[in-house]
């Protein structure tokens, strides 16, 4: 069974729509025992940083994520909340990445957010290398830096981390759910892992 996290950001239902169509069983909880008892945990997010982590510290679900076992996947938003440090309204988040969150800088014809189709480049981990220069779906304004725990790289304005791993977090910066064949594939090179 897996858990998707749900707390105050959106694009919860997109994420459960992808399971539906890969036949896998999921809840949709906030519930500390349900979350502790999945075999693996989604945890998506669109949103503004700093509101949604006083809503998790409220809930104490910062702390339960950071602590979880199992397979556990953040997901743009979520992604940025498994760092330390988010430029966004100057929040501290949850730190199981020990990585700063920066907001992108507008370049020439480049503007932000980053929003759209985007190729990716996986370097190790995780990441299928069959979905090399295969495009997903971004929409974000802030990036993780390229770092130790990589998977995957996208070129936006600079070089930025499009999927990240360290232990049992799995992260990626674009929307999965929202990028088609390419997308089911990385969610079921997720679901896979133990």
């Amino acid at each position: 069974m897996v858990a998707i996290i749900k707390y105050n950001a959106g694009n919860i239902r997109s994420v459960a729509f992808a399971l539906e169509r890969l036949q896998v069983s999921f809840t949709i909880t906030d519930n500390p025992e349900e979350i502790q008892k999945a075999d693996k945990i989604i945890f998506p997010g669109v949103g503004e940083a700093n509101t949604t982590m006083c809503y998790l510290k409220e809930k104490k679900l910062d702390a339960l994520i950071k602590n979880l076992k199992q397979p556990v996947l953040g997901i743009c938003l979520g992604m940025q909340l498994l760092c330390a440090y988010s430029e966004e309204n100057d929040t501290r988040c949850i730190g199981v990445f020990d990585e700063q969150v920066k907001k992108f800088q507008p370049q020439g014809h480049e503007k932000v957010p980053h929003m759209g189709w985007n190729s990716i480049l996986p370097t190790h981990e995780w990441v299928d290398r069959d979905v090399a220069d295969k495009f997903v779906y971004f929409v974000h304004s802030y990036f993780v830096p390229v770092n130790s725990h990589t998977s995957a790289i996208t070129e936006y304005i600079q070089p930025f981390s499009a999927a990240m791993k360290k232990d049992n977090f799995y992260a990626v910066q674009f929307h999965p759910e929202k990028s088609a064949a390419v997308g089911e594939k990385i969610l079921c090179s997720f679901l896979k892992q133990s």
